[in-house]
């Protein structure tokens, strides 16, 4: 492509991704042994830097819930999706189990307290007691409900299965429930086209390394994160309504990042 840098500066941002990543990597080891807090804080610092060496610029819009625990429920296109969150939000992810294995950022996910689930059909009720555990702790969880990722130009339908989850009572409380938009809306500040955004996605048969060496080498991006109104499993009815209304806020929040207007929906 035209636009992307040279080869001598996505050399440089990966020597400062993989220096500040084991920079802070003893930090948030000692942070998880002793100090709980901490330990939520450094994540955030640590995502934040990583954006800003990546060349990722995260606009956020909107008021993410603070108090927890929350249940923050957002679309996915690529690993990239986790420092733009992490760079956000304080919690921990919700992951399949398959990336605890994988190279640096299994660690990295691991040291972040990360959730790592099967997803295999009929282990549902195992994800949704052991994400039912943190969130009885008090901590929120980040959950991509497609249950895979895809190319950044649609939002593809969310698993009801993954949001079980959300029927878990905070005392005698339905669980606070956010669904957030994330779009690669913009590159260079000029509007990134589909072809372009596909590049930032990461799915299907891609290898992580030549993924990653790409995206060093593409110049800045602007990453569009929108906080929809959070809501709860009791103003749905159920477990499937609440799937269908993230889902559809969701959604539209992508087209409207990427295309300035949402779709107009007739009235239910």
């Amino acid at each position: 492509m035209n636009d992307l840098l040279s080869r001598p500066m996505a050399v440089l941002r990966l020597l400062g991704y993989v220096g500040w990543t084991f920079l802070l990597l003893p930090v948030q080891i000692a942070a998880v042994a002793l100090a709980r807090r901490l330990s939520f804080a450094i994540p955030v610092l640590y995502h934040c830097g990583a954006c800003r060496l990546l060349g990722l610029r995260v606009e956020a819009r909107g008021i993410p819930v603070r108090e927890g625990p929350v249940l923050f429920v957002s679309n996915h296109s690529s690993y990239l999706d986790i420092h733009v969150l992490g760079a956000v939000l304080t919690g921990s992810f919700v992951a399949k189990q398959e990336v605890a294995s994988w190279p640096l950022f299994g660690l990295c996910a691991k040291l972040q307290r990360s959730v790592f689930v099967d997803r295999r059909r009929g282990s549902s009720a195992e994800q949704r007691d052991a994400i039912a555990q943190r969130l009885a702790l008090g901590d929120s969880l980040i959950l991509f409900p497609e249950g895979t990722s895809n190319d950044g130009n649609r939002v593809l339908p969310f698993k009801s299965a993954l949001l079980s989850v959300a029927e878990t009572r905070v005392g005698d409380r339905p669980l606070a429930v956010q669904p957030v938009s994330l779009a690669y809306a913009r590159h260079s500040n000029m509007p990134m086209g589909r072809a372009l955004r596909a590049c930032y996605a990461w799915y299907g048969d891609m290898g992580l390394v030549d993924h990653l060496w790409r995206v060093l080498g593409l110049g800045p991006a602007t990453v569009v994160v929108r906080f929809h109104i959070p809501v709860t499993i009791d103003e749905f009815g159920g477990r499937k309504g609440l799937t269908n209304h993230c889902e559809r806020v969701v959604s539209d929040g992508v087209m409207e990042a990427l295309y300035g207007v949402a779709p107009q929906r007739a009235a239910a």
